[in-house]
């Protein structure tokens, strides 16, 4: 396998990792647990520059799209989790890997987008989708939600594709993205949510947190764009929701189900389909 594709499958396995860290965390206010654990997650630049202050030095324009897309992408998707049912707007999220296949034309010269991508796009979808809900219908009532969720997704496939637009950058310097994304997150907890007393356990998870899927994930993910085809590594992100969900079901002593299984069969067969010739 492509030394890309493992760092993207590096980012997936500590994104999938989120939603059982979440659930432990849940009585923390999110935008106070994004701002802490961004923080913490921005320390990992220090060894990857081998602390040269002068790799995290980026043009106005990179540090800019870097917040557009670490603190765009958490601040509308918590909006979301306010306004819509948690399972519709998690689902409206993972549009995020379809938006890299489908969008990488618009953003990257070299990028075309073949009945092949289209087709393992939206065989990956339907993965996420019954990976995240089960195999349960779902209420088709409206909630303004879903705007924000569509929002976010947008941004995070965006800014994927926007790394391999800007002039580049070391990947060290994630940590000054992650940093102020983080300031702006506990200035948001400050505006809005009430203040919190952490116990030990809540600081230790919230180091995981930050040193896992809000920190460790976000380099690995950048130095996979770097390397890689962002339309494969698009349709390997759709892993995130099918790894998560098992996980969270090992943890709870659950056994896998049939819509579990099949997600998988329609998540691999995607990114099999996807990088056909």
């Amino acid at each position: 396998m492509p030394n890309a594709q493992l760092l993207a499958l590096g980012a997936i396995l500590l994104w999938a990792s989120l939603a059982p860290l979440g659930v432990q965390l849940a009585h923390l206010p999110p935008f106070w647990l994004t701002g802490v654990a961004l923080l913490i997650g921005s320390v990992l630049a220090l060894p990857l520059s081998r602390f040269d202050p002068r790799q995290w030095r980026v043009p106005l324009s990179t540090l800019a799209m870097g917040v557009y897309g670490l603190f765009g992408f958490h601040f509308l998707l918590f909006i979301a989790l306010r306004y819509a049912p948690p399972v519709q707007a998690n689902l409206v999220n993972y549009l995020w890997p379809l938006g890299i296949v489908v969008m990488a034309p618009l953003f990257l010269p070299d990028a075309v987008l073949r009945k092949q991508h289209v087709l393992a796009a939206l065989m990956g979808f339907a993965g996420a989708a019954l990976a995240i809900t089960g195999g349960r219908s779902l209420s088709a009532e409206w909630a303004w939600g879903y705007v924000p969720a569509l929002g976010s997704a947008f941004i995070w496939a965006s800014y994927s594709l926007l790394t391999r637009r800007v002039a580049h950058f070391p990947t060290s310097a994630i940590g000054g993205f992650a940093f102020v994304s983080g300031l702006l997150a506990l200035l948001c907890h400050v505006l809005w949510e009430p203040s919190v007393q952490p116990s030990t356990t809540d600081w230790l998870l919230v180091a995981a947190m930050g040193l896992g899927p809000l920190g460790g994930a976000f380099f690995l993910w950048d130095a996979a764009l770097k390397r890689g085809n962002a339309q494969h590594i698009g349709l390997l992100s759709f892993l995130t929701p099918l790894l998560s969900t098992v996980l969270l079901l090992w943890l709870r002593g659950q056994a896998l189900s049939w819509p579990i299984a099949l997600a998988a069969v329609l998540i691999v067969g995607a990114a099999f389909v996807g990088q056909r010739r």
